[in-house]
């Protein structure tokens, strides 16, 4: 049994609705396993793979770069990474870059990463990345153009007209119900215009099971959040791996996954609200903190 597979909105392609995040992969403590996780991962049916440009300074892409160039597994997995650029010649550089480390000639879904800041709207058409971008494409080193962020979804509706973008990766997860929601604001926009929205943070930003983040002493479990991320208006929904324990875990979710019935959701809604609606959970909306360093730079912040 394989795990099910969704339309990449309109770009004619299927893909797995559990997605393999780049940057857990790339951690140093899991450099030994990171091949072993990643075959798997293929072998069970989780072919949708994630990652950046900048995730752990370059490792994240070259350690999947040497894991899909074994066995010709490159040509089974719908491979995503992000451009960090916000101008024409360090979005080339980027394309570039993350080609080489991923031992591609062609990068399947190639987005714009933490469009996190009310400007980078603006900078991607001024600078000329959004051009880059349109050009590598066309050049056939692209196949399909997205973007991401995790702030607030004024920016999003901000990007929407400024191309017809294929992809859109936001968060989705039972905090965001609550606050600065992409579910509620973006998602029927995107929707609108058949843009596929790629769920993330489906954790609500941090670990659930012990972690001390929305669990709150026991508000939700992972398996619980997952399944109501899936169980929205989405594409896929990208999920960290750090083991083969939790590999496996969430392959067992997206295998017997069935759609949250109301009654279970609403309760689900009415256990996480007390904690959610504020941001206290969702640092990557309320604070800096999970703003990457190279962004943070790009916009003159310290790191």
């Amino acid at each position: 049994m394989s795990i099910p597979t969704r339309p990449l909105g309109k770009t004619g392609a299927n893909v797995s609705i559990l997605c393999l995040g780049g940057w857990h992969i790339g951690q140093p403590a899991i450099d030994a396993d990171a091949e072993r996780i990643m075959h798997a991962a293929i072998d069970e049916g989780m072919t949708f793979f994630d990652n950046a440009w900048d995730y752990h300074e370059g490792r994240s892409e070259e350690i999947m770069g040497k894991a899909l160039a074994i066995g010709g597994r490159r040509q089974k997995v719908f491979l995503m990474t992000k451009n960090c650029g916000r101008d024409a010649a360090t979005s080339k550089q980027h394309l570039e870059d993350s080609l080489r480390r991923l031992q591609t000639d062609v990068i399947d879904l190639w987005q714009f990463h933490e469009i996190n800041y009310d400007n980078d709207p603006e900078w991607l058409v001024e600078r000329g990345a959004l051009a880059a971008a349109l050009e590598a494409q066309k050049a056939g080193k692209v196949r399909f153009i997205g973007f991401t962020g995790h702030k607030h979804p004024d920016i999003f509706l901000k990007m929407l007209p400024l191309h017809t973008w294929d992809t859109c990766q936001l968060p989705v997860n039972v905090c965001d119900y609550f606050y600065r929601s992409s579910i509620h604001e973006v998602i029927p926009e995107l929707k609108k215009r058949n843009i596929a929205p790629i769920g993330m943070k489906s954790l609500g930003g941090g670990n659930l099971e012990g972690g001390g983040r929305i669990v709150a002493g026991g508000v939700a479990s992972a398996e619980e959040c997952i399944r109501f991320s899936l169980s929205q208006d989405v594409a896929s929904v990208v999920v960290g791996v750090d083991s083969m324990k939790v590999l496996m875990q969430d392959i067992a979710i997206a295998r017997n996954f069935t759609p949250m019935p109301k009654a279970e959701t609403e309760a689900l809604l009415a256990r996480v609200k007390p904690v959610a609606t504020d941001g206290r959970f969702e640092w990557s909306k309320s604070t800096q903190n999970f703003d990457g360093p190279y962004h943070r730079r790009q916009h003159g912040f310290a790191e």
